[in-house]
């Protein structure tokens, strides 16, 4: 069985020089774009349900919700989706 010594990288393969890594401006709208959706389709779905809960408890519930799936599924799909965009736009 063959040895893997690291990850490869399709772009070194290609010829082509790696993307940079995202500043952190990039970065903050990438986590914006996906916060700010998040936040409003979580309100809208947990109203009919929390309706009568307190403000803090209603944000606990919301938070607990949208912190999770933005960092661990929504950032990550942006940020490939920029680098493929980006990688298209090299080419």
């Amino acid at each position: 069985m063959p040895q893997l010594t690291g990850k490869t990288c399709p772009d070194a393969s290609a010829g082509v020089a790696p993307l940079a890594p995202p500043s952190v401006h990039v970065r903050v709208l990438i986590t914006w774009l996906a916060v700010y959706p998040s936040i409003l389709a979580v309100k809208a779905l947990l109203s009919p349900v929390a309706g009568g809960v307190s403000g803090p408890l209603r944000l606990l519930c919301v938070t607990a919700v949208v912190v999770p799936v933005v960092i661990y599924v929504l950032v990550p799909w942006l940020l490939k989706a920029r680098a493929r965009l980006l990688r298209v736009r090299r080419r």
